[in-house]
């Protein structure tokens, strides 16, 4: 997942314009804030990549070293559909929207939004034969 600013009416990066060139989500230092406050147990003692871990998922949070930071890259790993809403709160609490990698479309916040995340399950899944 991706947290950048995008347009509200915007609902995949198909619709975004070839020179979409997005404005920065703010400082480092205030993405970090803003992120440790919506998040209490996010790990920041790396202050480019983060960990948070809940009851049946991961996610490092990529800030990266830039300043001002455009874009934080989620790598959310394991199971349960409870982590779409920290991705969700993530992603509000830097003032961007959550990119699904996977489908190319804006995530909406909205709980019953699984068919990226389902599908990236059954992709590791096979990959990794545990289907």
């Amino acid at each position: 997942m991706l947290l950048l600013r995008a347009p509200a009416d915007v609902t995949s990066v198909e619709e975004l314009p070839a020179d979409f060139d997005p404005p920065p989500l703010g400082s480092a230092a205030d993405v970090r804030r803003r992120l440790g406050a919506a998040l209490p147990d996010l790990d920041l003692s790396d202050p480019a990549w983060g960990q948070l871990a809940g009851p049946t998922w991961s996610i490092e949070v990529n800030i990266g070293a830039d300043d001002p930071v455009a874009s934080v890259m989620l790598h959310v790993r394991g199971s349960g559909d409870d982590v779409l809403l920290v991705v969700a709160r993530a992603g509000t609490a830097v003032g961007g929207r959550a990119l699904d990698c996977s489908t190319g479309a804006f995530l909406t916040g909205d709980p019953v939004e699984t068919e990226g995340w389902h599908g990236f399950q059954t992709y590791r899944d096979r990959v990794l034969g545990t289907d």
